[in-house]
């Protein structure tokens, strides 16, 4: 069995492993073999990997099955004691992955560690989705260590410690295969979006670790497939995050926090609406709401499993305190202005 698979998930994305691909192999080979799964791409991708990268094993998926249910397909016919799951769009460094295999190799309790995000545009600029790693407030807002919703830091280094997070970036997860298949992998029913959160937080529930390595870093161009201004990218973020909190949210906090929920996500809808007119956003909002009403009751059975498999309550890196109040009130833009529990 190999030890470590690092696994591409493009769709339609030849332009992205032409340009990225070459690092990932130069910086890696000799560490992991390097897959590309393909969800059934219309561009050139096939034929580019054919004619650039015959070292990399393909594996052609029959259709788009999205980020989550992708991975799955993908990762159930690699043998291997780590999957490295990372975006198409991802500039690895020299000795980026030494460090991740070298703690995971000695802290057993660890399920899945991230490297650093930097910006690949602004290379002194934490990237948006997971910067230096992922935390949760009470109510369910995601925020990482260099980066609070639309706010991104410098890096200068303020981060440059391994530390425990809730969950780590979906462009850059290494994780053992055993823990991704004990607690079920990722949830395809998501699409894409909060679905590396929902997984962690999973693992965490049941008492495993996640860390975020700043000393292996790496560079993302960010965006995926949908720019961020996407309504469908709105949808899937709201729907999801829902669902996620529905599984995953104790029972002492389940009604108190999808209340407030309610409440500020139809404010959200209407801010964006008023404030910015953005029509399209508003109308996923409503569309994400609805969608989980309906869907909501599928997931009965999972939140049974997930809440009987629970050892760890509370969880520290589900901080306390709001997000929003934090940011929108207090003005505190950076994660080191927070509270630390």
């Amino acid at each position: 069995m190999l030890k470590v698979a690092i696994v591409i998930l493009n769709w339609n994305g030849a332009q992205m492993l032409a340009e990225y691909l070459p690092t990932v192999l130069n910086y890696s080979r000799d560490e992991a073999a390097i897959y590309v799964a393909d969800n059934a791409s219309t561009d050139d991708s096939l034929d580019l990997l054919r004619r650039r990268f015959p070292e990399c094993h393909v594996i052609r998926l029959d259709k788009n099955w999205g980020f989550a249910e992708g991975y799955n397909k993908a990762l159930r016919q690699i043998e291997a004691d780590y999957y490295l799951l990372l975006n198409s769009d991802i500039q690895v460094t020299h000795h980026w992955l030494t460090p991740l295999i070298e703690f995971m190799d000695v802290h057993p309790e660890v399920a899945a560690c991230q490297p650093k995000l930097l910006s690949i545009y602004n290379k002194d600029m934490f990237e948006y989705a997971g910067a230096s790693g992922g935390y949760l407030d009470s109510l369910g807002y995601p925020f990482c260590r260099g980066r609070i919703f639309d706010t991104v830091e410098q890096d200068n280094g303020q981060y440059d410690y391994a530390t425990p997070i809730l969950w780590a970036t979906g462009a850059a997860l290494m994780i053992r295969s055993k823990d991704y298949w004990d607690c079920g992998g990722l949830d395809g029913r998501f699409f894409a979006h909060n679905e590396e959160i929902d997984l962690c937080w999973r693992l965490r529930i049941r008492g495993r670790k996640i860390y975020c390595l700043p000393e292996s870093y790496v560079y993302h161009v960010g965006g995926g497939t949908l720019p961020k201004s996407n309504p469908m990218k709105t949808y899937l973020n709201f729907r999801n995050n829902l669902t996620m909190l529905y599984k995953c949210l104790p029972d002492r906090q389940l009604n108190s926090v999808m209340r407030w929920r309610w409440f500020l996500d139809y404010l959200a809808a209407f801010q964006t609406l008023i404030l910015k007119g953005n029509v399209g956003d508003f109308l996923a909002i409503f569309r994400a709401r609805r969608a989980f009403r309906h869907w909501q009751h599928d997931f009965d059975e999972d939140r049974r499993q997930i809440q009987a498999s629970r050892t760890a309550d509370p969880i520290p890196e589900q901080r306390c305190f709001s997000i929003l109040w934090h940011y929108y009130v207090k003005g505190h833009k950076h994660f080191s202005a927070l509270p630390t529990k």
